[in-house]
């Protein structure tokens, strides 16, 4: 079982390859440091990307991660639907994903 907030497939990314996990993690936070984009932004920035893309696996832990960085509930939701006019219907999917995982967020 993963943990709170993250994916099945990206836990067992983290428990069965764990070398390629720190690597990966490592470039992610070399990006993060390489934004210009504040915290907030760069949160609604990426979830939109994933909404777009229909990876809706990583919507729940980054709706969690927008709201953590003082987004609203209707900044996720129009970061969600933000693809809906390039993508169609595959933005939607990810809306119930992240509206129930921002309500549940602390």
């Amino acid at each position: 079982m993963a943990a709170p907030g993250v994916s099945d497939a990206f836990q067992a990314f983290l428990t069965e390859a764990p070398d390629h996990a720190r690597a990966w993690l490592g470039g992610v936070q070399g990006l993060e440091g390489a934004s210009a984009l504040d915290p907030k932004t760069a949160a609604l920035a990426y979830l939109a990307v994933l909404a777009a893309l229909g990876l809706t696996g990583g919507v729940p832990f980054h709706a969690r991660e927008a709201k953590r960085a003082g987004a609203s509930r209707d900044e996720v939701k129009s970061a969600v639907l933000l693809g809906l006019p390039a993508t169609g219907m595959r933005a939607i999917q990810a809306l119930p994903e992240a509206l129930a995982a921002f309500d549940a967020a602390d």
